[in-house]
């Protein structure tokens, strides 16, 4: 027999209160929504998204006119896009896909009920015919120029919902343009944040993804930019921009239909499976954070950093600490006086913090030195350390330095870890398969779905932390993919919930350390930049950027990342690199980041340890600039054999430029003028030129390029913003591989 559907719960209609144009707006920039009542429920349109209109009544009138009826077809501008109902037709294409519980495969979502919240607009969606719920948030920024959107989906039926498809956001846009671009970041473990551009073909589908489960910024990152109505520049062009604050598998589609109509889906991605969600339980999709811009991408990214520090990161206005990490100096194979040494070091240096990675724990049989063995037992390792690790952090604060230590809590080693001989069922494992194993050839990744597994890990950190007097620091790395794909807690009816799951697991245990250990600084590291992402840092300060620390390539990874993400996350730091690099120009690819130096102190020469001092020093004055001012890129890497960028502060009353050389041809030498940005045009500007060492020989490759220049400079008028933006800074780079330059400009 077949089965009827049930009727949907009565619904009580207010015809008098909804407005017919609904704005969600910033300082520059709205999203004009339209209620349409039918016979078949209320709809709600998205009629505009980009500047600021004063006139929303005009807008409104002129943007519900756009595009022949007929052509639109199903994809008619939803502020909410389903696989199903669209306004009379079937959209086979709609962002969220589920299967009610009576096997009917289709969404046809009214409005049931639209509430105003602070500038803002929670819609209350519900199906037609089932007790299946959406609620969708619309939160603006405007300070910012951001709105955050995402959607909690509330299962009321009778059976579980099978949910294909997830969409924190699933737009349709209203003929905003007829040529669109897209600029995303791809790479993977070395080369991470690779911007790459290409047009969105008409009738074309793009497909944005991660599948790892753990190291989700790899392959693509969950960002993208989109060029409205043809290419735009730094400085020029109507861009839109979008990030997924998710750490987990995602997906992001952007397709551009026959009649230049363009839907933005983007949310989780179900890897291993439908989402079962059991009646009366609801789950919260991830938030994504929507910008729009008139002045090209530069702002788009300015949009996001001032977002970043202002609304999502827990503390985005602290100024980050320099620091010291012992991984490259010793890796594995310390004890404590070599510990002790490089502390030496650190102080000698002037860094803030010293900070211990990888190989302090496990015991026995267990202990960790080799990288096969220790994952899960986050106890220190009494043979190493006889002290402990409180010991230690007093030995760093005799020398006037905080401390930090290294995790990797979401990991485990298969047969060499006290946790998973005692509970071999934590490990995620596939049913009567053999395990996968990663790094070591023992790594597994544990089962954070299951709440037993966070206690036990969160139980460890905790004692671990306490144990700390002054913890400052942790550094919570993952360094394997979900290549094990099943939960031995989940039922054999939920086993494709696992990613979403595992990764809401996660956010769990993160939320633990930020609620007890609220001014703990922490990293997100996942095999370099993995976690580059805003999902992780809702609970984190930064990321690591990337394990590949070379200079030349990281002027590319950081260009790359600041596309979207904020200074102060990014960290960066000094290392001896393959290539003989200068020690000046190692330094000055860091400042434009969050300074660092993963390197052992007494390995450094006389000359490298007073340049790092001095160095350190100046990055500490200039901080406040780097890690909270305006960004602005000046010479893209991917265009000319130089880069430039400089950061602005809030009252434009400071500024640091820096330069790099990459490769440069010797026959050119010197450069067009720098034309500067975001200065005020009004004000004189003194300059002076960082990282300089005059005691060298002119023909030095560490002396700063332009130091002739600045002297001259300092005779001479003192220029003001207007010259600088519009006339420009002359800069002069060497025909070596490695010149570089850092300006600090105070009016």
């Amino acid at each position: 027999m077949k089965k009827k559907t049930r009727p949907a719960p009565s619904v009580k209609r207010t015809r008098t209160a909804a407005p017919k144009a609904i704005a969600v707006e910033t300082d520059n920039a709205a999203m004009l929504f339209e209620l349409v009542r039918t016979p078949a429920g209320d709809r709600l349109y998205l009629r505009h998204f980009g500047a600021r209109v004063a006139d929303t009544a005009g807008a409104l009138a002129l943007a519900g006119h756009g595009g022949h009826p007929s052509a639109l077809g199903s994809e008619k501008p939803l502020a909410y896009s389903v696989f199903g109902e669209s306004g009379g037709e079937l959209n086979r294409f709609g962002g969220l896909k589920v299967t009610h519980d009576d096997g009917a495969p289709t969404l046809d979502l009214v409005v049931e009920k639209l509430e105003r919240k602070a500038g803002g607009l929670v819609v209350r969606w519900r199906d037609a015919m089932h007790d299946f719920r959406v609620v969708q948030t619309f939160r603006p920024r405007p300070d910012a120029d951001v709105i955050e959107t995402n959607a909690v989906l509330e299962n009321g039926e009778k059976g579980p919902v099978r949910i294909s498809r997830m969409a924190s956001f699933s737009l349709v846009f209203p003929l905003l343009a007829d040529d669109w671009r897209l600029l995303g970041l791809a790479g993977e473990w070395g080369g991470e944040a690779e911007v790459v551009e290409s047009p969105l073909a008409r009738g074309r589908r793009v497909v944005l993804e991660s599948r790892s489960g753990v190291r989700d910024a790899w392959l693509n990152n969950p960002a993208f930019m989109l060029s409205v109505g043809g290419p735009a520049t730094e400085t020029e062009g109507r861009v839109l921009g979008c990030t997924l604050c998710w750490s987990g598998a995602w997906e992001i589609s952007l397709r551009r239909s026959e009649v230049d109509i363009l839907e933005a889906v983007g949310g989780p991605a179900n890897v291993a499976g439908d989402y079962v969600l059991d009646p009366g339980r609801s789950i919260e999709l991830p938030v994504a954070a929507l910008t729009w811009s008139e002045q090209g991408k530069g702002q788009v990214s300015r949009n996001f950093h001032r977002w970043a520090r202002r609304h999502w990161m827990p503390d985005g206005a602290k100024e980050r600490p320099t620091l010291l990490n012992n991984w490259e100096g010793t890796f594995l194979a310390f004890t404590e006086p070599q510990l002790h040494e490089i502390m030496d070091g650190a102080k000698q240096v002037g860094v803030e913090m010293f900070v211990l990675d990888d190989g302090w724990f496990g015991r026995g049989a267990n202990a960790r030195d080799t990288d096969d063995r220790g994952l899960g037992d986050w106890y220190v390792n009494e043979k190493k350390l006889p002290h402990g690790l409180g010991a230690l952090a007093r030995e760093a604060k005799k020398r006037g330095l905080r401390f930090g230590l290294w995790v990797e809590p979401e990991m485990a080693n298969l047969g060499r870890c006290d946790l998973l001989a005692a509970h071999p069922e934590w490990a995620l494992q596939e049913k009567g398969r053999p395990m996968r194993t990663g790094r070591g050839g023992t790594q597994v990744v544990l089962d954070f779905a299951n709440p037993a597994v966070r206690d036990e890990i969160w139980r460890q950190l905790d004692e671990t932390y306490a144990s700390i007097p002054g913890l400052s620091y942790v550094k919570w790395d993952a360094n394997a993919n979900i290549d094990n794909v099943g939960s031995a807690y989940l039922d054999a009816a939920h086993q494709g919930n696992l990613y979403f799951d595992y990764t809401k697991g996660y956010y769990e245990v993160l939320a633990r350390q930020r609620a007890k250990y609220p001014k703990l600084d922490m990293q997100a590291c996942s095999s370099g930049g993995g976690h580059m992402e805003y999902g992780s840092l809702r609970y984190c300060d930064e990321f690591w950027t990337s394990d590949n620390t070379d200079p030349r390539d990281r002027v590319k990874i950081q260009w790359g990342a600041s596309q979207f993400y904020p200074a102060c996350a990014m960290a960066s730091h000094v290392t001896v690199t393959g290539r003989q690099v200068p020690f000046k120009y190692r330094v000055d690819v860091s400042f434009s980041g969050r300074l660092g130096l993963e390197m052992q102190p007494k390995s450094m020469t006389p000359r490298e340890l007073e340049f790092a001092k001095n160095a350190v020093k100046e990055y500490r004055r200039i901080r406040p600039v780097v890690q909270q001012g305006d960004l602005y890129r000046l010479v893209s890497p991917y265009e000319r054999d130089y880069a430039a960028l400089m950061f602005v502060d809030e009252a434009k009353a400071r500024a640091v430029v820096c330069v790099y050389g990459l490769s440069r041809d010797s026959r050119r030498n010197d450069p067009p003028p720098l034309r500067l940005q975001g200065l005020d045009p009004a004000r004189r500007y003194r300059l002076r030129e960082l990282n300089t060492e005059s005691w060298r020989s002119p023909h030095s490759p560490i002396l700063g390029p332009c130091a002739d220049f600045v002297a001259e400079m300092k005779a001479g008028p003192v220029p003001t913003g207007e010259a600088l933006m519009k006339v420009g800074l002359p800069i002069v780079l060497g025909d070596k591989d490695y010149d570089s330059a850092v300006f600090e400009l105070v009016s």
